[in-house]
């Protein structure tokens, strides 16, 4: 691949694609025994890759350009009332960061998570192996953002570190209590990732892919402003 040329890279064959019934995927996966630099990591992501476990990939389908990377530019974010109402709710919420663990207590919220709102997806059902090799199989770059209340925890979110460039958001699991659901648990965790962000001084939260045609992930242009790669090209969309 181009631009890349002390990497490696292969692609899998066709299966079928986890967001578009009836579409067929190819990924495109980074040769995974080879050291990657802080400055891979950068072009990595400004590229479109992102990070599962402890691979490295994008989607590269012949037929479909349907998945677009999507980033926040940390500067220019600017929460909508629906987000304020979000942080008022939730200002009794203590947040940490740490070291991706797998514990007794971080499995169970993954699994009652996955059990009650994916039990129809590739995840189920969840196992501790599972766990380990999606959430903790990352490097120094690999964090937690956990929330708790009174020192229950109640959500994490897995993101990366990009360097000086920005945060990655890999996958967020949270409680799935109909009790705790006016708290908008999913959307209070990006926000404090774009705070922490801020914090941080980087300038852009990386938010995975965006289908237009699939509903599970149309959250993600409620965070605006907000920029596509289209084309190679990051198109910023107010």
């Amino acid at each position: 691949m181009t631009g890349f040329p002390s990497l490696k890279f292969y692609a899998t064959a066709p299966h079928p694609c986890s967001y578009l019934e009836g579409q067929e995927a190819t990924t495109l996966f980074v040769a995974p025994d080879l050291p990657i630099t802080p400055e891979h990591t950068v072009k990595l992501a400004e590229s479109g890759f992102r990070r599962s476990g402890r691979y490295i990939y994008r989607p590269h389908c012949n037929a479909c350009t349907a998945c677009i990377s999507v980033r926040v530019p940390v500067a220019g974010f600017r929460p909508k009332r629906r987000h304020q109402r979000t942080l008022n709710k939730n200002q009794d919420i203590e947040l940490t960061t740490r070291t991706p663990i797998l514990d007794e207590e971080h499995y169970a919220l993954y699994r009652r998570y996955i059990e009650s709102r994916h039990a129809d997806g590739d995840m189920y059902p969840p196992s501790s192996s599972q766990y380990a090799s999606f959430l903790t199989a990352g490097g120094d770059e690999a964090r937690f953002l956990e929330a708790r209340i009174d020192g229950q925890l109640i959500a994490t979110m897995l993101f990366d570190q990009v360097g000086t460039h920005g945060l990655s958001a890999i996958y967020t699991f949270f409680d799935p209590d109909p009790a705790l659901d006016p708290r908008s648990l999913g959307r209070l965790m990006i926000l404090k990732l774009i705070q922490l962000a801020r914090d941080f001084a980087v300038p852009y939260v990386y938010l995975g892919y965006w289908i237009r045609d699939c509903q599970k992930m149309a959250y993600k242009t409620e965070y605006r402003p907000i920029e596509m790669l289209i084309n190679s090209r990051w198109i910023r969309a107010d």
